[in-house]
């Protein structure tokens, strides 16, 4: 399926010079001169490979159309995460590599998308917000307001995260997925 180079967001699968490459970040460039651009870092899924392409904002991309099954994230074991198809019970393993992005939300019993590319699991996606405990952050100050300051605090899955000044350790917060930040008390 053919997009615009502007829509690829991180995440997406890309058919780029006959190889499959999975988006791992991207930036929209706006030189003083010239045209806009997207830098897009990608991993090859097969060699596991890394490249930054440029691509001009006129451009298309061949996105890969993959289809979606609902899993279930069973546990982790030394680096393969494994997972269950709720309508078949059929178990799936797959490596940290596939993971990057989700590993630090995921959670036992939790819902996830798996996406498959004829039959193949290439990547996991994650609902748009996800609601975690926060195990560790600093003691609030006094005085101190919530406009604008935060602290470093640590979500029960390890992840880190800036958090309000007034949270405090086994409070649960909704946490949004693409971008890692705090979104609200759960």
């Amino acid at each position: 399926m053919q997009i615009n180079v502007t829509t690829i967001r991180t995440g997406n699968i890309l058919e780029v010079d006959g190889g499959l490459w999975k988006v791992m970040k991207t930036k929209h460039v706006t030189p003083g001169k010239g045209v806009a651009c997207m830098q897009v870092e990608m991993r090859n899924i097969e060699t596991g490979t890394k490249t930054n392409k440029r691509f001009n904002s006129t451009e298309r991309a061949e996105r890969v159309v993959l289809s979606q099954r609902p899993m279930q994230f069973l546990y982790e074991d030394s680096g393969s995460y494994h997972f269950m198809d709720m309508e078949t019970y059929d178990q799936i393993t797959l490596g940290e590599d596939m993971l990057e992005n989700a590993k630090p939300y995921l959670l036992p019993e939790m819902m996830v998308e798996v996406e498959f590319h004829e039959e193949r699991p290439l990547n996991v996606k994650l609902p748009q917000s996800v609601e975690l405990t926060v195990v560790e952050c600093d003691a609030s100050i006094k005085g101190q307001t919530a406009t604008g300051s935060y602290k470093p605090g640590v979500l029960e899955t390890g992840a880190s995260i800036m958090v309000p000044p007034y949270l405090e350790p086994g409070i649960r917060v909704k946490v949004n997925t693409e971008t890692g930040e705090f979104m609200e008390r759960a």
